[in-house]
C-alpha cells in the first residue's frame, strides 16, 4: 500500500514505510532496532496528541479513586486446619496474604506478602497458589515478565524462605494428596515450543531443605498440535481430573489424588466435535456432553476403575431451551448451572439426591434481578451446606451472599462499596433486541444514568463473540465516570459468544463468523432505532478477540462510528493462521479453520481486518498493544496502525500505543491498570464531543 500524499512526513509511518515491504512484515522482527526505534516513535507520537488530554486523564483516574474503597480485605476462607484471606493496602497494588488456626483470630499472621515478591518488577503476574493437603506448605507460580511463562515456588508456612523449584511452566499447580512427613507431590503442566501446554508431570516435593530434589517425571504427553492439557482435583479429593481437549473435543483421564504414580486412566476418550466436563462423588462419576445434543447433559457412572469403560446412565436429559454449562458436586448432591436461550439468563439449580440419585430436593437458588450474574464460588469443603454465592449486575456492584441450604436463609457477606456522586440506585439497565441480517434476534444489553433514559445518548459499543465467551452483566467502578458525564454502555451479545447456549456459539464460528459482524452492526443500529444512541456519537470497543469484531465492522462500514478502541487486537487472523509456529494457532483452528485449505484461506481473509483495510475515511483509532505479548503479537497492532494511517482518508486521528513492559492482560499493578482506563476513558469522551479539547490532530 502506497504512502498517502496527505501524511505527515514525520509521522512514524512514513518515517519507516518501506516500499520493497508495503506490508510492513518487517515489523515482525522483534530483535530488529528499527523494530523498536518505529514503536518508540508511535508512542511519542500518541503522547504529543493526548497531550491536551492529559488533565482529563488525571482528573477520571482521581474520580474513581475517589469511588473506590482502596484498602481491600478479601472473604475469608475456612478450610480443615486454618483460616485464609488476603488484604490489600491502600496504597498498595498487591495484597498480602494471612492466615489464623481455625477459631484464633488473634493468631493471625501474614504468611505471603505479594508486595515484596513484585518491588522491583516491571510486570509481575501471581499464576495460582496451592496449599499442601495439611496446609503448612505453600506452592505457587509467578511471571515477571508477561509472556506468560511462570516459575515455580515453595515455602513452609507462615515464615518459611521460599524455594525456587522450577521455571518455565504454566501457570496452574496442583498438590495430590500423598503427603506424609518428608513431602508430596506437586502436578503442573510445560509448553511446547509454541508455548502450548502440551505435557504434564509431576514432582516429589522433598520438604527437607536439604534433601536430595528428584527430577520431575513425566505423566502424560498430548502429540496433537490442537490439544491442551491441564489439571485439577475434584472437591471430593478423591481423584485428580487429567484433561486434555481441544477448542471443541475432549478427553478426561483420572488418577487416584493419593496415587500420582499410578499410571492415569481414560474416563472419556476423545471423539471430535464432542466436550466433555467430569465431577465426582463417593461411587459416582458425572459427565457433562454434548454426545445426546449441542446443549449438554448429565451422565452417571460407577467410580470403580476396575470397569474403565462402564456404562454411562443419563440423569439429566438434553433440552431444547437451556445449555446444561457446569455441575459443581457435594456430598449431597450438585449444583448446576443453566442458561435460559430465551433470555440469555444463567440459573442455579439444586439437586439433592440419595445414594442411588433418587431426588431429595430440586429447585432453582433465587435471582436478585435479571439480567445479572450469579455464581457459586469455591466451597472447598465438599459437605457444605452453606454455599457463598457472588451477585452483579449492570446497575448493582459484586456482593456476596451465605445461603443456607436448610434454613433457607440469605445473609450478606460483604458488598463491593461505591461512593462518590453517582449511586448503583441512580442507574438503569435495559435489554435491547437487534434483527441481524438473516431475521436472528441479538440481546444487546444497555446502562445509563436513570434521568436520562428516553433520549438519545452518546454510546460506548462493546463485543467479544469469540470461544462461546459470554458476557455476562458486570459492574464497573471505572465505567461510572463515563455514565456520569452522559455516556451509555452497550454490550452486543453477538453470535460467536455463549449468551443463548452452545448453538449461539457455533452460529458465530469457522464458516459462520461473518454472523458476529452483521451482529455487532446490527447491535449499533437497533440502539439508534430505540432513541438510546445517537448515530453521530457512538464509539466500538474491542479486545483481543473482539479486536477482530471491531476491525473488521470498522473497515466494512467506518461511518458507523465516531471512534474504535482496539486492546491487544486480535487483526492480522490470516497470515497468523499461516503459521503454526506462533504461539495458540494450531489450537485455533477448530474457532477459526485452517488455512491449509484454500476454501478456509479465501473465508477468513474475507473478513480478517488487516487484509481489508482500503482508502476510506476511518474513525478516530486507539490501539493498543504489549510487548511481551504471546497470545496477539505486538505486531498485529502495529501493522493494522500503520496500514491505516496510509488508507487514512479523512482527518481523523490514527494512534498506537505498545506496552514495552506487559502481556496480554496489561498492567498488572491495579494502579496502572487504571491509568490506563482513565486515558481510554479520555480519549473516548474527546471522541463523543464531551472533552475540551474539541479537536486534536496529529
Amino acid at each position: 500500500m502506497k504512502a498517502q500524499p496527505g501524511m505527515h512526513e514525520g509521522s512514524p509511518v512514513a518515517r519507516y514505510y518501506r516500499a520493497d515491504d508495503p506490508e510492513w512484515h518487517w515489523l515482525e522482527a522483534r530483535d530488529s532496532a528499527d523494530v523498536g526505534n518505529f514503536l518508540s516513535a508511535a508512542n511519542q507520537q500518541h503522547a504529543d496528541w493526548f497531550a491536551p488530554l492529559s488533565p482529563l486523564a488525571e482528573s477520571l483516574y482521581r474520580s474513581h479513586l475517589a469511588r473506590r474503597e482502596l484498602a481491600v480485605k478479601s472473604l475469608e476462607t475456612t478450610l480443615d486446619h486454618f483460616t485464609f484471606w488476603s488484604e490489600t493496602g491502600a496504597e498498595d497494588d498487591y495484597p498480602c496474604w494471612w492466615r489464623y488456626p481455625n477459631g484464633q483470630p488473634e493468631q493471625k499472621t501474614c504468611f505471603l506478602d505479594v508486595r515484596e515478591r513484585a518491588a522491583g518488577q516491571p510486570f509481575y503476574d501471581m499464576g495460582d497458589m496451592a496449599l499442601s493437603p495439611d496446609e503448612q506448605w505453600l506452592a505457587w507460580t509467578e511471571d515477571t515478565q508477561g509472556d506468560e511463562r511462570f516459575t515455580l515456588w515453595l515455602k513452609a508456612l507462615p515464615n518459611g524462605t521460599p524455594r525456587q523449584l522450577l521455571s518455565d511452566i504454566g501457570p496452574g499447580v496442583c498438590w495430590a494428596e500423598d503427603q506424609n512427613a518428608d513431602g508430596a507431590t506437586l502436578l503442573f503442566t510445560r509448553f511446547d515450543d509454541t508455548q502450548r501446554p502440551d505435557s504434564l508431570w509431576r514432582l516429589w516435593v522433598a520438604f527437607a531443605e536439604n534433601a536430595a530434589q528428584p527430577a520431575p517425571e513425566l505423566i502424560y504427553r498430548e502429540a496433537d498440535p490442537e490439544f491442551w492439557v491441564g489439571v485439577g482435583k475434584a472437591r471430593s479429593k478423591a481423584w485428580l481430573m487429567i484433561e486434555t481437549g481441544s477448542k471443541e473435543t475432549t478427553e478426561v483421564l483420572v488418577l487416584p489424588a493419593d496415587q500420582p504414580a499410578a499410571h492415569p486412566t481414560c474416563l472419556h476418550a476423545r471423539q471430535p466435535g464432542i466436550e466433555v466436563s467430569i465431577d465426582h462423588r463417593p461411587g459416582t462419576f458425572y459427565r457433562l456432553h454434548n454426545q445426546a445434543g449441542p446443549h449438554f447433559q448429565l451422565d452417571i457412572r460407577s467410580d470403580s476403575l476396575s470397569e474403565p469403560h462402564g456404562e454411562w446412565q443419563p440423569l439429566i436429559a438434553h433440552r431444547d431451551d437451556a445449555t446444561l454449562e457446569g455441575v459443581d458436586a457435594f456430598t449431597w448432591g450438585l449444583i448446576l448451572a443453566e442458561r435460559s436461550h430465551r433470555d440469555a439468563q444463567v440459573v442455579l439449580r439444586r439437586l439433592e439426591l440419595d445414594d442411588h440419585h433418587h431426588v431429595l430436593f430440586d429447585g432453582y437458588i433465587d435471582l436478585p434481578e435479571t439480567p445479572c450474574s450469579q455464581l457459586l464460588e469455591d466451597s472447598p469443603h465438599f459437605d457444605a451446606r452453606t454455599l457463598h454465592l457472588r451477585e452483579e449486575s449492570f446497575t448493582r456492584p459484586p456482593s456476596w451472599y451465605a445461603l443456607d441450604l436448610d434454613s433457607g436463609e440469605r445473609r450478606l457477606l460483604k458488598e463491593v462499596p461505591v461512593h462518590g456522586s453517582l449511586a448503583p440506585d441512580q442507574l438503569i439497565s435495559r435489554r435491547v433486541w437487534a434483527t441481524s441480517h438473516d431475521g436472528e434476534q441479538v440481546p444487546v444489553s444497555v446502562v445509563m444514568r436513570a434521568d436520562l433514559a428516553g433520549q438519545p445518548l452518546p454510546t460506548v459499543l462493546y463485543g467479544y463473540g469469540a470461544y462461546g465467551e459470554a458476557l455476562d452483566p458486570w459492574f464497573s467502578i471505572a465505567r461510572l465516570e463515563l455514565l456520569e458525564r452522559g455516556v451509555a454502555f452497550a454490550v452486543a451479545h453477538v453470535r460467536g459468544g455463549g449468551e443463548r447456549g452452545e448453538p449461539w456459539y457455533l452460529d458465530g464460528k469457522m464458516a459462520n463468523k461473518e454472523n458476529s459482524f452483521h451482529d455487532f452492526l446490527a447491535a449499533r443500529d437497533a440502539l439508534v432505532a430505540a432513541n438510546i444512541s445517537q448515530p453521530e456519537r457512538m464509539v466500538a470497543c474491542g479486545a483481543s478477540a473482539g479486536g477482530l469484531l471491531v476491525g473488521t465492522c470498522l473497515n466494512r462500514a467506518p461511518e458507523a462510528f465516531c471512534a474504535a478502541v482496539l486492546d491487544v487486537p486480535f487483526l492480522d487472523v490470516l497470515r497468523t493462521m499461516q503459521n503454526p509456529d506462533l504461539p495458540l494457532t494450531t489450537a485455533e483452528y477448530t474457532e477459526w479453520g485452517n488455512p491449509e485449505s484454500p476454501e478456509v484461506a479465501k473465508r477468513i481473509a474475507g473478513y480478517s481486518p488487516i487484509d481489508n483495510i482500503r482508502p476510506q475515511r476511518y474513525p478516530a483509532l486507539w490501539i493498543e498493544g504489549s510487548w511481551f505479548d504471546t497470545r496477539v503479537s505486538y505486531w498485529e497492532p502495529a501493522k493494522f496502525y500503520a496500514r491505516v494511517s496510509q488508507a487514512q482518508q479523512g482527518e481523523a486521528p490514527i494512534l498506537l500505543h505498545t506496552d514495552m513492559s506487559s502481556g496480554h492482560g496489561g498492567a498488572s499493578g491495579r494502579f496502572k491498570a487504571w491509568r490506563d482506563t482513565a486515558r481510554q476513558d479520555a480519549f473516548i469522551l474527546w471522541a463523543l464531543g464531551l472533552a475540551a479539547p474539541e479537536r486534536c490532530t496529529h
